[in-house]
């Protein structure tokens, strides 16, 4: 089925990715695409991953949290796959509210800072 796999170079354009990243994806083994000689193809299963990966990249993850929580699917199957994913985001949400108290907190600090030295200026 030709039209339900993806080029290589497919693959890039339709995640707007480099050829570098794609590449470096395949050797961590997030992604195993089929291969016949030296052109790969990329088939339904590996966009599915590939839209993980950036979802995931997209939430803060790192590419082995990634690459363990989708080892969890081929290992353990979808429930204990989702059960890690509620994990893995209840962690990173506490994550990015600490990080941006933090940034509310500098902001306020900036602009106290630049309105002091606003007032300032003669």
């Amino acid at each position: 089925m030709p039209g339900s796999r993806l080029s290589f170079k497919e693959m890039c354009a339709k995640f707007e990715v480099t050829p570098r990243t794609l590449r470096y994806y395949e050797y961590i083994e997030l992604l195993q695409p089929e291969k016949d000689g030296r052109t790969r193809w990329y088939h339904p299963r590996e966009v599915a991953r590939m839209t993980l990966i950036l979802r995931g990249r997209r939430f803060g993850f790192s590419l082995e949290e990634i690459r363990q929580w989708l080892l969890i699917y081929e290992e353990h199957g979808t429930g204990p796959q989702l059960d890690a994913w509620v994990e893995l985001a209840d962690r990173q949400l506490a994550d990015l509210r600490r990080q941006q108290a933090e940034l509310a907190e500098t902001i306020a600090d900036l602009q106290q800072l630049r309105d002091q030295t606003a007032g300032v200026k003669t």
